[in-house]
């Protein structure tokens, strides 16, 4: 608007830039608030009408219609600065309920349980989500700790459902059942009730006894990556491939327990197809097993940061699908 005023002061009526002082109403609205706009507005035409004077063009048409133009713009600018400021509430409003949603349905898991260390990292694929169909969960029962990762076949709220009712049927079972398998058959029972067609959940179940080894039971899941204190890794592959969760057992192989050797100093790494199938510009997928140098870091967050910021670099784009990591550190001492 200075520039404006300097340049019709100086080059005269004859330029015509008198119609462009709006251009300060009109960027108004885009910051700021209601009371900024106001101002603003109010300048701008407090300006118009000054230079109309000086011009004498208050009583020519086109004066006329250059104050109804920037009059016209400014209180638009206003009502489009009011609308701006209630979608920022609506928006902080519905951010808050998302973190609360993601307080109960991806809650932080322990970060201790005895010799054992935990981790966990979680990427949405949406910029503004906080949670998706990537699951995970962690507790501590009486035989020992029980955690499941797994990934919705969905996308969507409707995903986010479901994803809701595994993880609350395995809080329920991982404490009341005996063995994995029957915390399986109640994540089987439970989904029954609520998927509708042919979804399904794929997921990985473990349950680590301290100097007993790492039990899994694997539903059509990416294999967990062991990771030894030298930096050898090799994928947790059961004997045979079975059916996700939320398909009829009867149509296809059940999985099997299958044990895993688990001691001081190894790492188990859980994760999503999030990771396991990230591809680079040249289509090239996520060398994880390459991947063991990361995990030497003596924090497992620190160690769960930096594989998350390489992943981010191969990929080169925003993430297309959800990626969570549950990183199980048996700790030395």
């Amino acid at each position: 608007m200075g520039i404006v005023v300097l340049v019709d002061v100086v080059a005269g009526p004859s330029i015509g830039f008198l119609p462009m002082m709006a251009l300060g109403p009109a960027f108004a609205g885009l910051i700021g608030n209601v009371r900024r706009s106001v101002v603003i507005g109010a300048l701008a035409l407090g300006l118009s009408l000054m230079l109309s004077i000086f011009n004498s063009q208050v009583d020519d048409r086109r004066g006329y219609t250059t104050l109804i133009s920037v009059a016209g713009v400014a209180v638009a600018g206003v009502a489009a600065t009011a609308m701006r400021k209630r979608r920022e509430a609506e928006l902080a409003s519905v951010r808050s309920i998302a973190e609360t949603a993601q307080r109960v349905l991806l809650r932080p898991v322990p970060r201790n349980a005895g010799q054992l260390r935990a981790a966990v990292s979680y990427t949405s694929a949406m910029a503004e989500a906080r949670i998706g169909g990537d699951l995970y969960e962690m507790v501590t029962a009486p035989t020992g700790v029980r955690l499941i990762v797994g990934d919705v076949q969905s996308k969507g709220l409707e995903a986010v459902e479901t994803a809701a009712v595994v993880v609350g049927a395995f809080r329920e079972a991982a404490y009341d059942e005996g063995d994995l398998m029957a915390v399986g058959q109640r994540l089987e029972r439970a989904l029954a009730r609520h998927l509708l067609g042919e979804k399904f959940v794929t997921a990985v179940l473990a349950e680590v006894r301290e100097r007993d080894g790492a039990t899994l039971l694997n539903f059509g899941h990416p294999a967990p990556l062991l990771i030894r204190p030298d930096g050898s890794v090799h994928y947790a592959e059961p004997p045979d491939r079975a059916l996700p969760l939320g398909l009829d057992l009867e149509d296809g192989p059940a999985p099997q327990p299958h044990r895993v050797p688990f001691v001081p100093g190894d790492q188990l790494l859980f994760y999503t197809d999030g990771v396991s199938e990230a591809r680079d510009p040249a289509n090239r997928f996520y060398p994880l097993e390459e991947r063991g140098d990361l995990f030497k870091d003596p924090d497992p967050d620190a160690a769960l940061a930096g594989v998350r910021l390489d992943l981010t670099e191969h990929i080169g784009t925003p993430p297309h699908d959800d990626a969570a990591m549950l990183l199980l550190r048996y700790r030395d001492e």
